[in-house]
């Protein structure tokens, strides 16, 4: 078989490995502020697990972009972090970070791992899928043991197997007799749900202790959208009387010293915005009722419009680093 000789990247994979770059720059400065801020011992161990697989993916990623003579980022460094700022968020609410977050690396690396074929590139995207598995397990069971996992809700489903033999099954827009949840449509419900509530504490810290007022406001403004997207989803399942999971001690404590640069602030809810936007496309395509997947593309052009404005903010504050761009071939070929 013939073998490729000193492949190079594609667009693709540069890009995961940029991206991964970036995040984990990111990441590693959110951890080093948490682990000096945590009580529990066991949490503790759940953060610096999380610290240790940022650092080894940042210098991963570095090693194969350096190998294909690619510019390393500048991502976030320790001017983007004073560790050594006071509690902001409690140590129930670091279980429920790393939870998310571990899920949302689950879902990058595995779809880049599908568009990936040089060797050490999918290598780095396997260990990165295999650590978030790791992660989500290791954090999914201190959240059991203490009492803390949102479980999705209880439901008494048919005895019997069945086909749809209605149009009416998907409903429409002004139906207003619709068939209750299926299992499917709920389960992403109650997982949107839990993810506002995570972003919304999230967001509400962040506001407090952003430099910036237009920051702050941009915060604000984030978490009062992500309270009415969890009311929003509440008032669906509560409309088949099934309880709507609800987290608890996700308290956000009275500091206004920034622990994070507002550059870092910002790249942070691009990260939630973008990830609430794949999670909504995700459920859209699972609801079979017109009305729930109808609610999803609204709630994503909400979601857009809130990334948009947060676009123009960085880019006016030049806080947003540009990803490889490809030459202006029609610029070259004017001049």
């Amino acid at each position: 078989m013939q073998r490729e000789l000193n492949p190079r990247l594609t667009s693709s994979e540069i890009s995961v490995v940029w991206s991964s770059y970036m995040n984990n720059s990111f990441s590693i400065c959110i951890m080093e502020y948490f682990l000096t801020n945590v009580d529990d011992s066991e949490i503790k161990s759940i953060l610096e697990f999380a610290l240790n697989i940022s650092q080894n993916m940042l210098n991963m990623s570095k090693e194969i972009l350096k190998k294909d003579n690619q510019p390393i980022p500048v991502g976030f460094t320790d001017e983007d972090v004073s560790p050594t700022s006071p509690r902001l968020y409690s140590d129930a609410f670091y279980l429920y970070y790393i939870k998310n977050m571990s899920k949302v690396g689950l879902s990058v690396y595995g779809v880049a791992l599908a568009t990936s074929a040089q060797a050490d590139v999918r290598n780095f995207l396997s260990q990165g899928i295999q650590a978030s598995i790791e992660l989500y397990n290791k954090t999914a069971t201190v959240l059991l043991s203490k009492g803390l996992f949102i479980r999705p809700p209880y439901v008494t489903t048919s005895d019997s197997v069945d086909f749809i033999d209605k149009k009416s099954y998907v409903g429409g827009f002004f139906n207003l007799n619709q068939r209750p949840l299926n299992v499917v449509e709920i389960t992403h419900i109650a997982a949107n749900i839990e993810a506002n509530e995570v972003g919304a504490a999230l967001l509400a810290g962040l506001a407090q202790v952003a430099n910036s007022k237009k920051v702050r406001d941009y915060c604000n403004r984030g978490k009062e959208i992500a309270k009415k997207h969890v009311q929003l989803f509440s008032s669906m399942l509560n409309e088949d009387d099934i309880p709507a999971p609800i987290a608890w001690d996700l308290e956000v404590t009275d500091s206004t010293v920034t622990p994070f640069s507002d550059k870092l602030i910002m790249f942070h809810t691009t990260l939630l915005i973008a990830s609430s936007i794949s999670n909504y496309a995700t459920a859209s395509a699972a609801s079979l009722r017109t009305d729930i997947a109808s609610s999803y593309v609204r709630l994503t052009v909400e979601n857009a419009q809130y990334a948009k404005d947060g676009i123009d903010l960085m880019i006016q504050n030049e806080w947003l680093e540009q990803p490889p761009q490809i030459p202006n071939h029609k610029g070259l070929a004017k001049e």
